[in-house]
């Protein structure tokens, strides 16, 4: 049986959502937040195994989510640019790799 007929016959509700497509909203503020929330709880000790793996899991997506905007706002940054006595003179483009 291909592939494409094991799921032409399943409901188009049951078509599994990207986990975690919130995160992809989120401010840095917002998103650094939620992630400092979920080490505090890991480092605790206290959740439960499958919590743990599942909030686990979030915080990573929470992290490339503030890697992704501090490249973007890294991108924006001028940085000034200094004449051979020490005075700036101008700004150049930040070089960000």
């Amino acid at each position: 049986m291909s592939e494409t007929r094991l799921f032409e016959n399943l409901p188009e509700n049951n078509v599994p959502e990207r986990p975690h497509a919130d995160v992809d909203q989120l401010s840095f503020e917002r998103a650094i937040e939620e992630l400092e929330t979920i080490v505090k709880r890991l480092e605790d000790g206290k959740v439960p195994l499958e919590e743990s793996v599942s909030i686990y899991e979030r915080g990573e997506v929470l992290k490339r989510r503030c890697e992704y905007l501090l490249r973007q706002a890294e991108a924006r940054v001028e940085k000034i640019a200094l004449d051979a006595s020490g005075r700036p003179r101008g700004t150049e483009p930040l070089d960000v790799k």
